[in-house]
């Protein structure tokens, strides 16, 4: 058991949050801007909430984040009253956000300065993944600090590996949201020619999920697609800000993106 504290307690983090106090069986701090929902997580699940960041961050060996983007994150992290000012010597900074490589590098350093350690960890695996606790980490940082922390990550994850130095794990993200991106727009495409061209959608994916064609967009998402639901899981909006990080960091390392320019 260790002493946790969770920031952010959006659809991916108030599950995750959870699963560290019920099946990790770790001490869990929680704190969210809308007060409110901090309040109804400790109603449900136990633990103690914090009136701010660096309370909540005060007196923990490990501090998880999530939250929305980059100026979120610079917030909640390096604040007046952020996780940075409350963070103990010798404590691990976990943060889930989907952000980019950069901040987490600038993070990384000025973590260093304060005495403790900061990995970034972006998951994929999506609300599901989360309430269900098997989601995918991809972490960048140091060796030993991933090492206690990978510990504590287990509560919610089926995967987590170290891709390397710090900012790694942005990046191993933003290659599983181009991979994504493709992959959905390839089967929105093809449903869509299948639905012009008459036939059985049930009959077609049965048929061409057992070749080259399968993927876990098909698998999971074919039905509501042809269908024509799509008010539910990973919002658009998000999507959009995984792929601006993408071409943003396309443009400073040379690589070539059009498929990924095209969907966004």
């Amino acid at each position: 058991m260790a002493k946790v504290a969770f920031v952010g307690l959006g659809v991916m983090g108030y599950p995750m949050a959870g699963h560290l106090q019920a099946k990790g069986g770790h001490d869990v701090t929680v704190f969210n801007r809308t007060g409110a929902k901090a309040e109804k997580w400790v109603a449900q699940r136990g633990g103690k909430s914090a009136p701010t960041p660096k309370d909540a961050a005060s007196g923990q060996d490990f501090v998880m984040a999530c939250v929305g983007n980059d100026n979120d994150l610079r917030e909640v992290m390096l604040g007046k009253d952020g996780v940075f000012a409350g963070a103990n010597k010798g404590a691990v900074v976990v943060d889930h956000t989907t952000a980019s490589a950069k901040i987490a590098r600038d993070l990384h350093v000025e973590a260093k300065k304060r005495g403790f350690d900061f990995i970034d960890a972006p998951v994929s695996g999506g609300q599901a993944g989360a309430e269900n606790g098997v989601l995918t980490v991809m972490c960048g940082g140091d060796s030993g600090p991933f090492a206690k922390a990978e510990k504590v990550i287990a509560a919610y994850a089926r995967a987590c590996n170290l891709m390397g130095a710090s900012g790694s794990g942005q990046l191993a993200k933003m290659v599983n949201q181009i991979c994504i991106a493709g992959v959905v727009q390839g089967l929105a495409e093809a449903l869509h020619f299948a639905q012009r061209a008459e036939l059985d959608i049930e009959k077609l994916v049965a048929t061409i999920s057992k070749g080259a064609a399968q993927s876990w967009q098909m698998e999971n998402r074919y039905k509501t697609m042809a269908a024509g639901k799509f008010d539910f899981g990973f919002a658009v909006d998000w999507m959009r800000k995984d792929l601006a990080i993408c071409l943003a960091e396309a443009r400073r390392n040379g690589a070539h993106l059009p498929l990924t320019a095209l969907v966004d």
